[in-house]
């Protein structure tokens, strides 16, 4: 027997007054119960409770004990009540770290539709561009794009593919020719984002396997937005994913480069700590971000007619 149930089995015979009543209200025998206060008085190496035939009284040790108690007992039981209210509906303070670009544009955009769907959750969204140690800062939930998780104690939920495109404004082009091949980019001004490792080395796979190109330019940032600027206004050429890119190439306002050869896929996860009995607001968030994304992202959609080889445009 716990602890626990024997300071549960203890204050029950005091509230009842009695072995027999307390029995009647635990539905053991008498002597069941007198047995585990007999122990109880045992391991404690205090009597507890003063035994006449005609009733019960608490020693002074038993009425601190009955005390600690109950304030003990009444503690867990809303502790129980609060965790068993939680797991039967999603409700609570949500803390959340994502990604600067994303989720400005995409989980901003879909937070509205999960509130109507869980009211009774408050969802705190921090945003920004850094590796965020969830246990040691107090969230429950990040979204982390990447081409592979690091090992950690921490459960990762695949959401959506991320692919990352090579694009530029038409003027850029126009000015300054269309790569051909990845090694064509050391003469042209690149965007870089800088918060890679290898910030200086583009990755590709294309027809003659990998290839690696180093690259320079004339701008820098930790964001993926800022880039995009940057391509838009003709600056140069930027690796960018196309949850950011997508609607500027539709849109004709970017052009797709190098359309033959593919940077390194990415995913985008959903991390939280391992907990074998995950919390409803954290698994209806979650199942909600999977269901909404999705392996074919809508951010994607008519992407394929504008990602074919175009003929190059010349220098002017």
């Amino acid at each position: 027997m716990s602890r626990l149930d024997e300071m549960a089995v203890f204050a029950e015979v005091v509230e009842a007054e009695g072995f027999s009543a307390a029995a009647r209200v635990l539905g053991v025998s008498k002597s069941a119960v007198s047995k585990q206060v007999g122990r109880l008085e045992d391991r404690l190496g205090v009597r507890l409770l003063n035994r006449t035939t005609r009733r019960l009284s608490l020693t002074e040790a038993g009425a601190t004990f009955y005390e600690a108690s109950r304030r003990v007992l009444d503690e867990a039981l809303v502790a129980e009540t609060a965790v068993s209210s939680l797991s039967a509906a999603p409700r609570g303070l949500l803390k959340l770290n994502a990604p600067m670009s994303f989720g400005f544009l995409h989980l901003a955009r879909v937070i509205p539709e999960f509130h109507a769907r869980y009211p009774r959750i408050v969802i705190d969204a921090v945003m920004n561009d850094r590796f965020v140690d969830l246990v040691e800062e107090g969230y429950d939930v990040a979204i982390r794009i990447t081409g592979a998780l690091q090992d950690s104690s921490l459960i990762a939920r695949y959401l959506a593919p991320s692919q990352a495109l090579l694009c530029a404004a038409p003027d850029y082009l126009a000015q300054r020719g269309t790569p051909l091949q990845p090694e064509d980019l050391s003469g042209h001004d690149c965007l870089i984002y800088s918060n890679l490792d290898q910030r200086h080395a583009w990755r590709f796979a294309g027809p003659r396997g990998p290839v690696r190109v180093k690259v320079k330019g004339p701008f820098q940032a930790n964001n993926g937005d800022a880039l995009c600027s940057a391509a838009l206004a003709g600056m140069g050429i930027a690796a960018l994913p196309s949850f950011i890119v997508g609607e500027h190439l539709l849109a004709g306002r970017l052009v797709p480069v190098l359309c033959g050869f593919r940077l390194a896929a990415q995913g985008i996860y959903a991390v939280y700590p391992h907990n074998r009995n995950l919390s409803a607001k954290v698994r209806a968030f979650v199942d909600f971000l999977a269901g909404r994304f999705g392996p074919e992202p809508y951010w994607d959609d008519g992407l394929d007619r504008v990602l074919q080889p175009a003929a190059p445009m010349q220098q002017g």
